[in-house]
C-alpha cells in the first residue's frame, strides 16, 4: 500500500502524494477552478487532471525531477536551465488568460502592501530597520508600468520538472493569470542569482535591475507570512539571506 506523503501544508491548503497521484486540498474552490482552467490554457507541459471533488483536486505525478529548491542546491545541466527559460518564454508569449493573477497586482496596490509590510516587519522586530529600508529602495524599481503576460505567479524552481535536458512539466498554477513576466523570472531565480543563465533560453531583453527589485519585493512581502505559517525564511539561502545580499 502506498504511503501518504505531505508535500506541503499550511492553514490555507495542503498537498499530499499517494503513489503517483497528488491530492491538493483547498478550501477556496476558486483557486482550484483557476488552476484547472489555466493549466488547460498554458502552452507548456502541465500535470494531467485525474479528477475533482471539492475541496480536492487529484493530478498525476510528473516524470523527471525538479531543478532544486529555495535554500537548497540546484540541479540540472545548463541545457536543462535553458530549456526551462524557453518554456517560460513560451508561456509569457501565449494569449492572455481571462483574469489577473498573483503577478498582476496594480502598482498602487503593491506599493501600499509593501509599505504596510515593511512597517510591520520593523515594528514587530522581525527584521532590522536598515535591512528593510535598503530593500524597500531596491524594490521600488519593480513598481513600474509593465505589459501583461501569461504568468504562472508562483514559479519556484521546485515547481519546474525536467528529464534530461527537457521540461517535463510545471506544477502549482493556482496563482496564475495576467501579470508581470519579470515577476515569474525573479521567482524562478530567487536565492539562486548564479542561475540567471536561464536567460540563455528565455532571451536577453530582460531588465536585470527589475528582477533584482522583485527579489527584494517578494522577500519583504513573504517573511511575515512564512513565519506565521510555520516556515523558516531565516534558513540559509532563503528570503532573509536574499534581503541581506542586497546590502
Amino acid at each position: 500500500m502506498d504511503e501518504v506523503e505531505v508535500v506541503a501544508a499550511h492553514a490555507e491548503r495542503a498537498t499530499l502524494r499517494v503513489g503517483d497521484v497528488f491530492l491538493k486540498v483547498d478550501a477556496d474552490q476558486a483557486r482550484i477552478d483557476i488552476e484547472v482552467e489555466v493549466m488547460s490554457l498554458a502552452p507548456v507541459p502541465t500535470p494531467e487532471v485525474l479528477w475533482r471533488k471539492p475541496p480536492v483536486l487529484a493530478i498525476a505525478a510528473l516524470p523527471g525531477t525538479t531543478l532544486g529548491r529555495l535554500g537548497g542546491p540546484v540541479t540540472g545541466s545548463a541545457a536543462a536551465w535553458a530549456a526551462a527559460g524557453a518554456a517560460i518564454r513560451k508561456l509569457h508569449d501565449a494569449p492572455l488568460p481571462p483574469r489577473p493573477g498573483r503577478a498582476g497586482r496594480t502598482i498602487d496596490a503593491l506599493a501600499a502592501e509593501l509599505d504596510a509590510e515593511c512597517e510591520s516587519l520593523v515594528a514587530n522586530g522581525l527584521l532590522p530597520a536598515g535591512l528593510v529600508t535598503r530593500n524597500r529602495r531596491v524594490a521600488q524599481a519593480a513598481l513600474r508600468p509593465w505589459t501583461p503576460a501569461f504568468t504562472h505567479g508562483d514559479l519556484q524552481i521546485a515547481h519546474v520538472f525536467v528529464g534530461g535536458d527537457e521540461v517535463t512539466g510545471i506544477i502549482d498554477w493556482s496563482e496564475a493569470g495576467q501579470g508581470d513576466a519579470l515577476y515569474d523570472l525573479a521567482t524562478f531565480t530567487l536565492g539562486h542569482e548564479e542561475r540567471l543563465d536561464v536567460l540563455a533560453g528565455y532571451g536577453t531583453d530582460v531588465d536585470l535591475d527589475v528582477i533584482r527589485a522583485w527579489w527584494s519585493l517578494r522577500s519583504l512581502l513573504a517573511v511575515r507570512w512564512l513565519v506565521e505559517h510555520g516556515f523558516d525564511p531565516f534558513a540559509p539561502g532563503c528570503e532573509v539571506d536574499v534581503l541581506r545580499s542586497r546590502m
